[in-house]
């Protein structure tokens, strides 16, 4: 069944939010809500709960693209942000949705593209006056549809511009340095660390739930493999990228996995309330853009301030 035909069922305070047709209604990523096998014909998904294999593949393919954009045409690198945001705001969007709130999806795109251009041409004074400007015209794009929900509205498609292109936005003006290639790839490959030894560590290891009420497959074992991996990264890059201290290092891995978490765990509790399991199915063995984004758009915002307070340009 379709989300358009997801069944709605009220909550204990008197609210209504759809429920996904066949799924349970506390699923969330990871190992949450998936059944142990597949259905038949399908592949058998991983402990966590996803086709391995396949979230490799795509990782690898994401990685590349990544890379390539940053080494042989360093503008490029915006444009791929410009279409996971664009893209983004459309699943967060159709999300929100299924709730009976109505964000703004054409100036939240629109804007949200002129946000990630100013902070690339501006700078953090653009990103910031540009934010101003598309909640301006969210006002009046809402205006048109009654005073019914305006508020309600309002606030969601506010919350979409915070979330998406001004997070996206500190990405752009960490690539925009003069190092920008190196900046992007430091905290990048952190959080794919905080990712993995979470995963990896998880997976062997664990037992005892991190948060049980939103994400019942992040464990304890899992966030200190998390710490290890993200601890050994952050020296690396701090040391032999940036030739800085070491402890600088620790610092910024520690914050990276720290936010890359709290990152995750807010979408979990997003796709909770909501009744998903997703946020959509574009990236096979990992969703949608948003179940990519979730840990990287917080932590591009504090690896853009911590990198520019250690390893300034």
């Amino acid at each position: 069944m379709s989300d358009e035909q997801a069944a709605t069922a009220p909550t204990r305070s008197g609210h209504r939010v759809s429920r996904v047709a066949g799924r349970p209604p506390n699923g969330a990523d990871g190992a949450d809500a998936d059944p142990p096998g597949g259905a038949a014909g399908e592949p058998k998904p991983s402990r966590a709960g996803r086709n391995l294999p396949a979230a490799i593949g795509v990782g690898v393919g994401l990685g590349v693209v990544i890379l390539a954009s940053l080494f042989v045409y360093r503008p490029s690198f915006v444009v791929l942000i410009g279409l996971a945001v664009v893209y983004g705001s459309y699943e967060l969007t159709k999300a929100i949705g299924h709730s009976g709130v109505r964000p703004s999806l054409s100036p939240i795109v629109v804007g949200g593209v002129a946000m990630l251009a100013a902070a690339w041409s501006r700078g953090p004074n653009g990103l910031v006056v540009a934010l101003l400007v598309t909640v301006c015209g969210v006002l009046i794009w809402r205006i048109a549809d009654g005073a019914a929900g305006f508020f309600r509205d309002v606030t969601a498609s506010t919350l979409i511009l915070l979330y998406l292109p001004t997070l996206a936005g500190f990405a752009v003006l960490s690539v925009h340095a003069d190092d920008g290639a190196a900046r992007i790839l430091a905290f990048i490959a952190t959080v794919v660390c905080s990712d993995t030894g979470g995963y990896a560590t998880g997976v062997l290891f664990g037992r005892h739930p991190l948060a049980p009420i939103v994400s019942k497959g992040k464990t304890w074992e899992g966030f200190v493999g998390s710490v290890a991996f993200c601890s050994v990264a952050g020296v690396l890059f701090m040391t032999l990228t940036f030739h800085e201290a070491w402890w600088k290092g620790l610092l910024f891995g520690m914050a990276i996995v720290v936010t890359a978490t709290l990152g995750d765990l807010g979408e979990s509790m997003i796709k909770r309330d909501l009744g998903l399991k997703d946020m959509g199915n574009l990236l096979p063995g990992h969703g949608g853009i948003m179940d990519r984004l979730d840990s990287l758009l917080p932590c591009a915002a504090v690896a853009y301030l911590v990198l520019s307070g250690f390893a300034p340009v």
